[in-house]
């Protein structure tokens, strides 16, 4: 093995909170490469998070032009354009990759482009996309290398070559031409990534059936809340098996797939033209030579980590999702400053993390904090209140009824412990609540402010109205305590 080039810091993957790392120890001065196989920037701004975004938004378009009548604007028949939609994501994707492009050279950060594998501890060998090969080491290297699409073990399911997110975004399984969707849309999953595309497919003209293994789509969050979601889906017409196991998989995806599922009604057979699978992930952590380098991983694959994002190895970190950091964007970035600070001496850890999320159906799902069963199997107890999105003033101006406001308030004292929101705009009406519960802020503090008029958060107001008084029990043991 060649002499390896030596450096400060080295970063394997190119997603968020690694690149922002990355650039942040160059422009300290510290000599930093980042090694990245494919993606320039990570698969955020590539093949998921935005481009998935950008194209569920084309998907609305077409919706709300194919209703315009309900609002007074009639037009003629709406046709959909795939060529320019893919199109449209692909000019975002672009403009986001020179975007990393100009903040690498700004940074002086080198961009190594190749795969790379650990041979030593704190030393990788990378073979260059272009050819050749070069063997790197630091001082300090930070595993990057995020998680891909589980396809799960069902007999003749990856002979028929499903979709994941990735194909999902590009429409290459349509034969032939691009100017069309799949006619039928199967969609094995019925978690996050496979509502998204189940709705967005619709829209575009779709039929689409999903075939979920729980008892009920979203099994993470609260009964009324996969309900809910299930409700307004299967308005629009799609077709939820959920309870539904999926015993063999016959064709090829992106001409005829006949799936053959068992659920409680007997054994189904589904025939579509199109197979997505979104049924979770899988850390890209295999044959890239962890154990090389000392890095352990635990029973599900994931780099074994501290609430420091400490490996097992000295002088190695793990970053985001291949880290069992939550499945976010944002989390990633936050995984970026905790590393960050305790480089420069500080002492930040993961532990009790606020981390929201949300869903891009249409109307979205936003969460933040504890759910009712995360209080139950907390033994928290709370105070629930909730509010139909028909009853808030903005939702009834523009005509969007469906959804529905929840929160969670301790039963002992007034801090809010959880938000969801299923309704226009919930990401940003979250945000408030999450705001509201960063500062400790006791709920009548929110209830009681003065909040534009007519917004989707004005409804708060209303919700936290609903919140039942502290019992008299929990008063008195208050004013024990004091």
């Amino acid at each position: 093995m060649a002499a390896p080039e030596r450096y400060d810091a080295l970063v394997l993957g190119s997603g968020q909170g690694g690149k922002l790392l990355a650039w942040d120890l160059a422009r300290s001065g510290r000599h930093t490469a980042v090694v990245e196989r494919q993606w320039i920037g990570g698969s955020c701004p590539n093949i998921n998070c935005m481009p998935s975004k950008n194209e569920i938004w084309s998907a609305n378009v077409a919706y709300v032009a194919r209703h315009g009548a309900e609002f007074g604007t009639r037009t003629d028949r709406v046709a959909v354009d795939m060529v320019k939609v893919r199109q449209r994501k692909r000019d975002m994707v672009d403009r986001q990759v020179d975007a990393h492009l100009r903040a690498y050279k700004d940074s002086g950060t080198e961009l190594i482009m190749g795969t790379g594998r650990f041979v030593a501890p704190k030393t990788l060998e990378v073979r260059l996309n272009g050819g050749g090969a070069r063997v790197l080491y630091a001082d300090k290297v930070f595993v990057n290398v995020g998680t891909h699409g589980t396809i799960p073990d069902v007999p003749g399911l990856e002979a028929s070559g499903p979709l994941t997110s990735i194909e999902a975004l590009e429409f290459d399984h349509v034969p032939l031409e691009f100017d069309h969707v799949p006619p039928h849309l199967v969609v094995l999953g019925g978690g996050y990534v496979g509502l998204e595309f189940s709705q967005a497919y619709r829209r575009f003209g779709s039929r689409v059936t999903i075939i979920e293994h729980g008892p009920r789509l979203l099994s993470q969050e609260d009964p009324d809340i996969s309900s809910e979601v299930q409700r307004i889906l299967s308005a629009e017409g799609i077709e939820c098996l959920v309870g539904a196991q999926t015993l063999r998989v016959h064709g090829r995806s992106g001409k005829d797939v006949t799936v053959l599922a068992r659920t409680a009604g007997g054994e189904q057979r589904i025939e579509g033209s199109d197979m997505l699978v979104a049924v979770g992930r899988t850390p890209n952590t295999s044959g890239i030579g962890l154990e090389q380098a000392g890095v352990e991983l635990d029973a599900r694959g994931y780099v074994r980590v501290n609430d420091r994002l400490e490996t097992t190895a000295p002088d190695v970190w793990a970053i985001g999702e291949c880290a069992g950091t939550p499945h976010f964007t944002r989390a990633s970035v936050d995984d970026f400053r905790i590393i960050k600070d305790n480089l420069a001496g500080g002492n930040r850890s993961t532990r009790d993390r606020l981390i929201p999320y949300c869903v891009f159906t249409d109307p979205p799902l936003a969460h933040v904090g504890l759910s009712e069963r995360d209080a139950h199997r907390q033994g928290a107890a709370t105070r629930v209140a909730k509010l139909l999105m028909s009853d808030v003033l903005r939702v009834q101006a523009v005509d969007a009824r469906p959804g529905l406001m929840k929160v969670l308030v301790s039963a002992s004292d007034d801090r809010i412990l959880g938000f969801t929101m299923i309704g226009p705009e919930a990401g940003e009406v979250m945000a408030v609540v999450q705001a509201a519960m960063l500062a400790e802020l006791p709920y009548p503090k929110l209830r009681d402010a003065v909040l534009a008029h007519l917004t989707m958060a004005e409804g708060l107001g209303t919700l936290l109205s609903n919140v039942p008084p502290l019992a008299a029990t929990a008063k008195s043991m208050r004013g024990e305590l004091r």
